[in-house]
């Protein structure tokens, strides 16, 4: 009942104080403290303060009475680019039409996201990180909690756009820019207009419901042109692989039939045309393919960490050249998954499409995700392993694929000011393959490797 209190209170304040943004200028926050402070001295035998709050009352009821028929129609529309990227600036075009005749001056324009506010199942389950070194009242309180997932849900940040003049019938073209904070979904919900009363104090909004979403991927690091280790591997079915079953190698010219060549490989039309049996040759394929393996065993809806590691899974996706190989993305979710780009397969935007969609799975075993790895290895011919803990079910992952001779990569994330050094482990013969990743340091490691 108390974390139910907590959450209702606090969800009514942001409210409040949201609303209060919107509506009221500075000027006009300004004089509605004033109204506060004389009325809390509000004494005719001992001050003259009734005076003041008589005058600034007055001047306020009459901007919240004129603002009620100051309010516009307009009608919007809103082109997006197809997706946008974490700490990039998003810019689009906004079209604004005033319906009315009146002309409108020094209005100001909000684009209306998502609610930020968590619910009341996501404020009592997902508690902030450190939380358990606060002092007592504000553990139980909340207040920190409530702050940091407001912060943690706000998909970006939305300045204000003033616009200064709107004729009457007006179509305007109006550039605006946002800052995506958060990847996945950036969901518009419509355009809040708000016109000023005559003293500049209280605004009317206008509210026209648009909603668009634009997809916003994964934020991404500078990497050096990297090496990757492996050779070329037998790869059974060739690219067909990715849409069919069985064996299908790669095609290659028309020959003559000869006896013992398989009947459903004869070409008819060929036949026909030159009255003998003609045949399709097919040749065997060998080419680079790497495993880049996500962990995404988070205990935490919000991590940090997590968001960090799709971040270099993203990284990795654009800086491997896939041209003339293979990248298999493995992570797992409500089940395993396997995804595959290069050689006309996919692309690496398809690729970071899916990164920006990727939830941390808190329901099932590490197990899952290592039958997978183990399961795939025979196919790769390197493997890029990012991971977020170095326990022993991942030490275990780790030395059964170095067992296999496999070439690796292990990128170990960690929360920044750790004391000891991690022990690499299984790959305590390979140093150099085993990079821990501070949180705090992550681009600078980066850019270092070779």
């Amino acid at each position: 009942m108390f974390a139910k209190l907590c959450h209702a209170s606090y969800r009514f304040g942001s409210g409040t104080r949201f609303w209060l943004g919107r509506h009221f200028t500075r000027a006009g926050l300004i004089v509605l403290a004033g109204v506060a402070l004389t009325a809390s001295r509000f004494d005719t035998n001992l001050s003259v303060g009734y005076q003041a709050f008589t005058l600034l009352a007055s001047i306020l009821i009459i901007s919240l009475i004129a603002a009620r028929w100051g309010r516009g129609r307009f009608e919007l529309h809103r082109a997006l680019p197809r997706m946008g990227s974490v700490g990039a600036p998003l810019r689009y075009e906004l079209r604004l039409k005033n319906l009315s005749r009146r002309e409108f001056r020094d209005l100001t324009l909000w684009e209306q996201l998502s609610d930020p506010r968590p619910s009341l199942s996501e404020f009592i389950s997902s508690p902030e990180p450190g939380e358990e070194k606060r002092p007592i009242p504000d553990r139980y309180s909340g207040f920190y909690r409530w702050r940091w997932l407001v912060n943690r849900k706000r998909m970006a940040a939305v300045p204000e756009q003033p616009l200064a003049r709107l004729a009457g019938g007006e179509n305007l073209a109006l550039s605006m820019q946002i800052l995506p904070r958060k990847r996945g979904w950036l969901r518009f919900q419509g355009l809040a207009i708000g016109c000023p009363d005559l003293f500049g104090l209280f605004r009317s909004l206008a509210w026209i419901p648009a909603n668009d979403s634009i997809l916003i991927l994964p934020k991404r690091y500078a990497l050096p042109p990297l090496a990757m280790p492996g050779a070329r591997k037998y790869q059974l079915g060739g690219i067909a692989m990715a849409a069919s079953v069985g064996e299908s190698d790669e095609f290659v010219a028309l020959r003559d039939f000869r006896p013992g060549d398989p009947l459903r490989r004869i070409h008819w039309r060929s036949w026909a045309k030159s009255g003998k049996p003609i045949v399709k040759e097919y040749q065997d394929e060998y080419f680079v393919r790497h495993a880049l393996i996500l962990d995404t065993f988070c205990e935490h809806a919000y991590s940090d960490m997590f968001e960090e590691a799709v971040a270099i899974a993203a990284s990795f996706a654009c800086a491997l050249q896939t041209q003339d190989s293979l990248l298999d993305l493995l992570f797992a979710g409500p089940k395993a998954y396997c995804f595959t780009i290069g050689r006309g397969l996919a692309h690496t935007e398809q690729l970071l499409e899916i990164l920006a969609a990727i939830e941390p799975c808190r329901d099932q075993p590490f197990a899952r995700l290592h039958e997978l790895a183990i399961t795939h290895s025979p196919l790769v011919s390197g493997i890029v392993i990012i991971l977020m803990s170095w326990d022993e079910a991942r030490q275990r992952l780790v030395q059964q694929l170095h067992q296999l001779r496999i070439p690796l990569r292990v990128l170990m994330l960690q929360e920044p000011g750790a004391n000891a050094p991690l022990d690499p482990g299984p790959l305590r013969d390979e140093p150099e393959s085993f990079l821990v990743l501070p949180l705090d340091k992550i681009a600078e490691k980066l850019a270092a490797l070779t």
